[in-house]
């Protein structure tokens, strides 16, 4: 009978002989074993083959190894002594040499921005017995010059070879092969340099921050330019208006003071002359100021009281100090009774002050409420040509209270020969 054993080509490897456990007369004591290679007996002059114990040691296993091996021994039964041999054919075989595998690249892609440094790495593992293992950087036909280190981890040869590109240019991008060639194969990788992508991230931000900006920035210019905005809607889509309905006779009534001592220049230009030449000359409004477009013998009251419900507005013209000490008199109570019966019926009122008034504590509460629900102009200009324009800032806040004009503003101006400065508002 013939036991196969085998040992791996050009490995160290030893040979056993088998089947002896029923043949030792003693557990401790070890076989004493003469080992044979096709009965040739000087099988030990040679440096390859060593015994110990039961095995046959082989160095450097070659093909010329295989063969038929015998160990034989003797045995004492019964006081007799016994040859005992086996037989075993050794079987050389070699392991299936692994291909060099390319760790990296693995045919990708990297994105690199234009003028960085950048490495390119090629990893390559490979069995430690390949003696030629070689790994190229090829670019356009052409293999570039690189840095190799060679190391040895878990049992494995590990190539690294470095390309290095100080300065990423135009003409560096595209294919880079990595190349390996050994005793038995060529295996290739590629990795594609490429431009960067644009940052999703910046345009979905901008996407949403551009809308953002834009409703900002829209209501800014709403707030800041609202009044001018109006403006030039009204006067550019006056074609679209289809005219009032609200049987309205009168665009504004023109509520002032009257018989104000030290003040009666002042108010009487202002609401005779300078209301009419900026409103009703070159805006196009009408206005009704009792005192002008009144028949008289008339009572005050109920022409107050008519001319109100008929005008779509109520400018109340306001002086400094007027309130002060006892003036409260001066406002008819008449006049009082209006305030009152704007406040109820929810009639649009324009407030002017001539020059600022300091202190509102001392008016009517019914002034102070309006005050308070539509707010204040202040009239600070001279009277010259400059602010009898109807493009001047307060007169555009003053049209932009009114309602539409139902005609366009007028481009000829017709100007006060009079000079009258804010000192003298003041003083008033």
């Amino acid at each position: 009978m013939i036991f196969e054993q085998k040992i791996l080509l050009e490995y160290n490897g030893k040979l056993t002989c088998p089947d002896l456990q029923n043949f030792r007369n003693d557990e401790n004591a070890p076989f004493a074993l003469q080992w044979y290679k096709e009965c040739h007996l000087h099988l030990y002059e040679d440096w390859k083959f060593s015994s110990s114990g039961e095995h046959l040691l082989i160095n450097n296993v070659t093909k010329e190894d295989e063969g038929i091996y015998i160990c034989r021994t003797q045995h004492i039964y019964q006081g007799k002594e016994y040859n005992i041999s086996r037989a075993i054919k050794l079987i050389t075989f070699e392991t299936p040499k692994k291909y060099p595998d390319i760790i990296y690249p693995n045919n990708n892609s990297i994105e690199v921005k234009p003028g960085s440094r950048f490495d390119l790495i090629c990893n390559v593992s490979a069995d430690p017995l390949d003696k030629v293992v070689i790994v190229t950087w090829i670019f356009n036909n052409e293999i570039l010059n690189t840095n190799e280190k060679v190391q040895v981890l878990s049992g494995k040869q590990i190539i690294e070879v470095k390309l290095n590109i100080s300065k990423v240019k135009d003409r560096d991008y595209g294919k880079y092969l990595c190349e390996v060639w050994s005793e038995r194969v060529i295996q290739v990788a590629y990795v594609m340099l490429s431009y960067p992508a644009p940052e999703v991230q910046i345009y979905v931000i901008g996407g949403l921050i551009s809308p953002l900006f834009f409703i900002v920035a829209s209501l800014l210019t709403y707030k800041f330019f609202k009044v001018d905005i109006v403006l030039w809607y009204r006067d550019s889509c006056q074609h679209l208006s289809k005219g009032t309905s609200d049987e309205k006779v009168y665009d504004a009534y023109v509520l002032y003071p009257h018989n104000v001592s030290g003040s009666v220049y002042l108010i009487e230009t202002f609401v005779f002359k300078l209301l009419p030449e900026i409103l009703e000359k070159q805006c196009g409004y009408k206005l009704f100021i009792l005192g002008r477009d009144d028949v008289p013998g008339q009572a005050v009251i109920t022409i107050v009281d008519k001319m109100i419900k008929l005008s779509r507005r109520v400018i109340i013209i306001l002086m400094p100090d007027l309130y002060c000490g006892g003036r409260q008199s001066l406002f008819c109570e008449q006049e009082l009774a209006v305030y009152s019966a704007l406040i109820q019926e929810e009639t649009k009122v324009i407030l002017i002050q001539l020059d600022k008034i300091k202190d509102f504590n001392s008016i009517p509460e019914s002034l102070r409420y309006l005050k308070q629900k539509h707010g204040i102009l202040t009239w600070r200009g001279t009277f010259t040509e400059t602010t009898e324009m109807a493009t001047t800032r307060f007169w555009k806040n003053v049209r932009y209270q009114m309602p539409a004009s139902r005609s366009p503003l007028s481009s000829d101006l017709h100007f006060l020969p009079i000079t009258f400065h804010s000192s003298q508002i003041s003083d008033g």
